[in-house]
């Protein structure tokens, strides 16, 4: 269905691909892996024929639609989400569009002279519209948004009006509705909640096309792929199975490379050994001659290339008192809608609560109220005396000062830490060798993001909140991170859509209701298996 044949790559000075190759057949689900900058989109861009490969042959066969979803979204305003979501599957959206305006002018007096032409304009639009199954068309475009966690007011309002995350679900949602031969997907995980996540995981899971996609949720890839594809080192490499599978296939051949290689390496130190002993006598002239010919002969093995992994340690904590956060009586409300009222909740030390509940239902609002980011409109507030408090969220990349490198940043923040400290903090989170040096201005959002969450973590505090702190982690640095959060003594209150991320972490969760909060003993596994569903939103 899409073969990439012998291609390389060469952007700029950096070599993407080399001699490639790989197949996507009707109907595989495939995840695509390897480090960042490996290629992951340029691939993508070579498939949709966007950029061309330098040597080798990208190849589609005909007919195959491909409908491709990326980070990057174009203009959207002027049009509702519902309308915006329809165009994507083409005559049948601009047919609705002119029904909703001819629907417009039929109630407009000052149209009165023109309503004969109108009404039979419509008429005709209408049949049309009847013809190409428009109205089965628009219910399932509801279907989509709504999984995708659209209201109906949201599926009605401007699409410009909505925040750059919600514009890429309402991106992603026009793909799926047009449900093209084979969809390639960059990181569609991205800027959903769990309930979404999780639809869209039955979505791709039950779709009959081709799939190509990347994401940096491990459980998200291993409930939906039965084949990798690897770019490493400008190679493709691909395997059968899920991503664990593939983890456990690419750990066991690294291990067998190494040893290949360790054992030649033992085998050529001897070999050389013995030329350098005796390349000087002439007894042995041709036992010398033999061996050297016999090295130059020999393929070199090459040990595994694998990126880096970082480990970071946590400093000790300071120890907090029992109690660390307690909420009485609080009131929240944000104009005519109240959140809470008369909210009761503690936090006590060692307790890791994640906070689940369904869009709305005040996860973040919680958060903000017990860092002191947010002040109740009643009742109380209060933190242990001994508390030192640390906050992750997104707002909180406007701190960054654009004319600032990373390391100038944290030496801010940290002045007497020293450079090697705060450069192997940095590689930690992913600014490697030059990259230190970027002016935090220039920053994507997902590098910003781990920017602060770096600084948060340097000088540990004891309670730690933190509102979807994986979102834009590779599954590196989040593997990194858990192992990190794993051995952290203090308190946490989470959010977050990662179910990695849940059942690792916690030790407790707190679900928000329509009816109050309910809280569960253990971790996400145990909330899981007490309600038997994995989110709020989902029926069990």
């Amino acid at each position: 269905m899409i073969r990439l044949e012998s291609i390389s790559k060469q952007n700029g000075k950096q070599i993407v691909f080399i001699e490639a190759s790989a197949a996507i057949q009707r109907g595989e689900k495939v995840g695509l892996v390897g480090p960042n900058g490996a290629g992951k989109t340029t691939l993508f861009r070579l498939i949709t024929g966007e950029e061309q490969p330098d040597e080798g042959q990208v190849s589609v066969d005909k007919g195959v639609r491909i409908g491709y979803f990326s980070q990057d979204v174009g203009e959207m305003a002027g049009r509702s989400a519902l309308a915006e979501t329809m165009d994507g599957v083409g005559p049948v959206s601009a047919l609705a569009a002119e029904m909703a305006e001819l629907e417009a002018a039929m109630g407009d007096p000052g149209q009165a002279d023109r309503m004969d032409e109108i009404v039979e304009r419509y008429g005709e639009v209408q049949h049309k519209f009847d013809e190409l199954d428009g109205y089965a068309l628009e219910g399932r475009a509801r279907e989509v948004l709504g999984g995708l966690g659209f209201s109906d007011a949201m599926m009605a309002g401007d699409v410009g009006n909505l925040s750059g995350g919600w514009k890429m679900r309402v991106q992603l949602a026009r793909i799926l509705l047009a449900r093209p031969d084979a969809m390639l997907l960059d990181e569609p995980s991205n800027h959903l909640d769990l309930e979404s996540l999780i639809w869209l995981e039955n979505f791709l899971k039950n779709f009959d096309g081709a799939l190509l996609m990347t994401s940096h949720d491990r459980e998200f890839m291993n409930r939906i792929v039965s084949k990798i594809v690897e770019i490493d080192a400008g190679a493709l490499t691909s395997y059968s199975g899920d991503y664990e599978f593939y983890r456990q296939q690419r750990a066991q051949a690294d291990a067998q490379l190494q040893a290949q290689f360790e054992r030649q390496q033992a085998m050529l130190a001897k070999e050389i050994a013995f030329i350098e002993r005796f390349k000087a006598r002439a007894s042995h002239a041709a036992q010398v001659q033999s061996r050297v010919k016999k090295l130059d002969k020999i393929d070199k093995v090459e040990p595994p290339k694998r990126q880096q992994t970082v480990r970071f340690e946590f400093q000790p904590a300071p120890r907090s008192g029992e109690d660390v956060a307690t909420l009485k009586g609080v009131r929240k409300a944000y104009g005519d809608r109240t959140i809470y009222d008369g909210l009761d909740f503690q936090v006590r030390r060692r307790e890791r609560w994640a906070v689940m509940g369904v869009n709305g239902a005040g996860k973040s609002t919680l958060l903000k109220l017990a860092a002191g980011a947010s002040q109740p409109d009643d009742g109380t507030v209060a933190r242990g005396p001994s508390v030192k408090m640390g906050y992750f969220a997104q707002h909180a990349m406007e701190l960054l000062d654009g004319e600032k490198n990373v390391l100038e940043w944290l030496e801010d923040a940290f002045p007497l830490a020293g450079q090697a400290p705060l450069r192997a903090l940095a590689g930690c989170f992913g600014f490697t060798g030059d990259e230190v040096e970027k002016k935090c201005r220039v920053l994507s959002g997902g590098e910003k993001a781990r920017l602060v969450m770096a600084r948060l973590l340097f000088d540990p505090p004891n309670f730690l909140v933190l509102d979807e702190p994986t979102n834009h982690l590779d599954i590196a640095t989040k593997q990194m991170l858990i192992e990190a959060l794993s051995k952290y003594e203090g308190a946490m209150l989470f959010v977050s859509h990662d179910r990695h991320f849940l059942a690792a972490l916690s030790n407790r969760v707190l679900e928000l209701t329509g009816e109050g909060l309910r809280a569960y003993g253990g971790g996400y596994l145990e909330y899981v298996e007490s309600t038997g569903r994995e989110a709020p939103g989902l029926r069990s």
